[in-house]
């Protein structure tokens, strides 16, 4: 007996503590009781407040009646802690909102809240569908292409000139210097035609007698240029070729002259200091020197005007008339004239030259126009060897004595201003080198010759009358 009441304590030990495990493990145990809804009980409430016997789980759920429970005092004030005002009601308590109208507070509390304001963007058209719309951009764009395109095509054809003109001349050229193309730079590395820009090239030679040298420059038109084409069409314009030959000093004897034509001429005697100084317009030229109509003559000397305009070369100027714009003869050439400046005390430099201008044609036809270059040889020869005669060399010598005289007022001032402060600078000199000297005696004679010289200076002048006498 006593050991089956042992048995039956350890196994009720046993059950106990497998139960506990079991809890401990499971957390959430103490809710499982309510996870089913027929756990709950409806108690119905009596009269009295008393709690009626619960209704079997057996009955079905549409058998329950609802049953509705009294509240008791405590349940009363329960209830009341816990009830929710009136809307209305909470806000006429003028106690909680003082200063401020329910009603207006009311309608703030249920408006809802404004919906924010879009503001749909401005988007232009389909780019494809309004062409008109981008009229100024397209026409920006033709005119840029425009521009472009003559740019390289008038680039391409001042070139073609240029080097059509050379290979038509580079023959004669060669026979007659032993340099053509080389300027004497060292950086020149491929001797031939020189570009300055797009429409200047340039071509030096040398190496012959009784020249220095001959610049060749080949002034085309700007075609790379649009606005200039455009402004040519008002004052049309022409390809030019313009050779300068600077002749050695002593070939040739002192006179200036020109010849080309009359709108040429007109503007050079203007912008040349040598032909404004030394020449004058010949009047009537096709009468007295028979050179062709349309041209004038600049003369110093009428007796080398003479010699120059022989039948060979009024034969050329008639024959090529449509080519020859001037050809310039001189030995005072010293570029355009400059402008007066007081402090200019020397006269510039003046060389013997012999320029020309001819125009290229038109059709690039550079054959039609190698004679004149040919021209430019002989009257290289002819100036080589005239002389003037004994009354011409005196002319041109008081031409250029008369030129000097005019020099010499204009800047006689200026050459008298420069000459006192010369002296001026030469006393002061003076005057730091007595001082430096540690000699008083030869300081009280310098101080005392300028003395004198000072009052001799503010003495006024009298001039000596020679009496004679009875």
């Amino acid at each position: 007996m006593q050991i089956a009441l042992i048995l039956c304590c350890a196994l009720a030990a046993f059950n106990f503590a497998a139960g506990a495990a079991s809890f401990e493990d499971n957390d959430f145990a103490e809710f499982e009781d309510f996870d089913s809804d027929d756990d709950f009980v409806e108690v119905p409430v009596t009269g009295a407040g008393a709690p009626a016997a619960a209704a079997s789980k057996d009955l079905p759920t549409k058998e329950k009646e609802p049953v509705v429970a009294k509240a008791t005092p405590q349940m009363q004030d329960d209830e009341e802690d816990g009830i929710v005002e009136d809307e209305d009601e909470f806000f006429k308590d003028d106690e909680e909102f003082e200063g401020f109208d329910a009603g207006e507070i009311k309608e703030e509390v249920g408006k809802k809240p404004a919906e924010p304001k879009l503001t749909v963007a401005k988007i232009p058209m389909h780019f494809r569908t309004h062409w008109d719309s981008y009229w100024m951009e397209m026409l920006m764009l033709a005119g840029l292409m425009v521009y472009f395109t003559n740019f390289f095509a008038g680039k391409a054809k001042n070139a073609k000139l240029a080097h059509l003109w050379l290979n038509t001349h580079k023959g004669l050229l060669d026979d007659n210097f032993v340099l053509v193309g080389d300027d004497g730079k060292v950086e020149n590395e491929n001797p031939g035609l020189m570009k300055e820009s797009e429409s200047l090239y340039t071509l030096w030679c040398s190496g012959r007698t009784c020249c220095e040298g001959m610049l060749v420059e080949l002034k085309m038109i700007k075609r790379q240029d649009l606005v200039s084409l455009v402004a040519g069409l008002m004052r049309p314009q022409q390809d030019q070729v313009h050779i300068k030959v600077d002749l050695t000093r002593g070939v040739m004897d002192p006179f200036v002259f020109c010849v080309g034509t009359k709108k040429t001429i007109t503007k050079a005697f203007k912008e040349y200091a040598d032909l404004s100084k030394y020449c004058t317009l010949v009047s009537k030229p096709e009468t007295r020197y028979n050179v062709p109509a349309g041209f004038s003559v600049l003369s110093e000397i009428p007796e080398a005007t003479s010699a120059i305009l022989e039948n060979r070369i009024i034969t050329a100027l008639s024959r090529y008339q449509q080519y020859i714009d001037y050809i310039h003869i001189s030995d005072q050439y010293s570029g355009p004239v400059q402008v007066e400046d007081a402090n200019n005390l020397k006269q510039p430099e003046t060389k013997p030259v012999l320029m020309a201008g001819f125009n290229l044609p038109k059709n690039g036809d550079m054959e039609a126009v190698k004679p004149l270059l040919i021209l430019i040889f002989y009257l290289m020869e002819r100036l080589k060897g005239y002389r003037l005669s004994k009354e011409g060399q005196q002319k041109a010598e008081k031409n250029r004595s008369r030129v000097e005289e005019e020099f010499l007022k204009s800047t006689h001032a200026a050459r008298a201003e420069a000459a006192a402060q010369r002296r001026e600078d030469k006393r002061k000199a003076e005057k730091e080198r007595i001082m430096a000297e540690d000699d008083p005696e030869k300081q009280r004679r310098w101080e005392a010759k300028e003395q004198k010289r000072q009052a001799k200076k503010k003495a006024p002048k009298m001039k000596r009358l020679a009496v004679k006498s009875l």
